[in-house]
């Protein structure tokens, strides 16, 4: 029986979690789901805080919540069934009012499956609004950023006009302990939305911004676009008053 090991390494910030890929992470084809690739960073770069100390629970008690704001993932190849697989993530420097991490994910042979960056917001959990970072002194912040070969967090250019793909109403099943929709919820909306012959195709990039979350009971109106020049699909979550959400999937 293998033993899975979640550990720090001597620097205190670079994080490994040694998982397997079970059956129900991973879609018809039996692959990861581009939803689980965001549910297992996610979660791992929670852990790696609470590992540090900073769990939600001791956050919230400094009137703090971190939330995710963008991501980006470049995917060689999506971990299969079985897989036997290590995620390794590290907070890097900030930039602005965003705490800024790094992902990647290797297979046992220690080849590279798949690099990923996201960005994320310190917020009032209480006010809801924005907090400096400069406020957060729960830890001393990396001053380093290390070499990562997806693109970058940051705008999507969103297409004037696109189709209506499909629309999704936000239930019970899609929120988390805080009350909201849980962040990895957002890429099964996305490729629930994609026409049928996208969906069994390989993503190789993807990139995800978070605008306003959806709240339960509410309705996305889900839009999209092909650019067959770029191979890339932009798609985007609107809510009878905001957009909620913007993505690009490349293949």
């Amino acid at each position: 029986m293998e033993d899975f090991k979640i550990w720090h390494e001597e620097d205190g910030i670079t994080f490994h979690n040694q998982i397997n890929v079970f059956f129900s992470q991973c879609n018809k084809f039996k692959k990861l789901s581009l939803h689980e690739l965001l549910r297992i960073t996610s979660d791992t770069a929670v852990e790696e805080y609470r590992q540090r100390g900073l769990s939600r629970e001791e956050l919230l008690k400094n009137n703090f919540a971190i939330l995710v704001s963008r991501v980006s993932f470049k995917i060689n190849r999506m971990p299969l069934e079985n897989e036997h697989i290590t995620i390794t993530t590290w907070e890097e420097k900030p930039e602005a009012l965003q705490f800024m991490r790094a992902y990647r994910i290797t297979d046992s042979a220690g080849s590279v499956l798949v690099e990923g960056l996201s960005s994320w917001l310190l917020v009032d959990p209480a006010a809801r609004r924005i907090i400096p970072l400069k406020n957060f002194t729960l830890r001393n912040p990396p001053t380093e950023q290390k070499q990562n070969g997806c693109q970058k967090p940051g705008k999507i250019t969103v297409p004037e006009q696109m189709p209506l793909l499909a629309e999704r109403k936000i239930l019970f099943s899609d929120l988390d302990g805080n009350g909201h929709t849980n962040n990895s919820r957002y890429g099964a909306f996305v490729t629930d939305s994609l026409p049928p012959s996208f969906q069994e195709k390989d993503i190789t990039n993807f990139r995800l911004n978070y605008s306003k979350e959806a709240m339960p009971g509410e309705t996305l109106k889900i839009y999209g676009s092909y650019d067959e020049e770029k191979k890339t699909y932009t798609v985007v979550g609107k809510t009878e008053k905001d957009t909620s959400f913007e993505a690009e999937i490349t293949f």
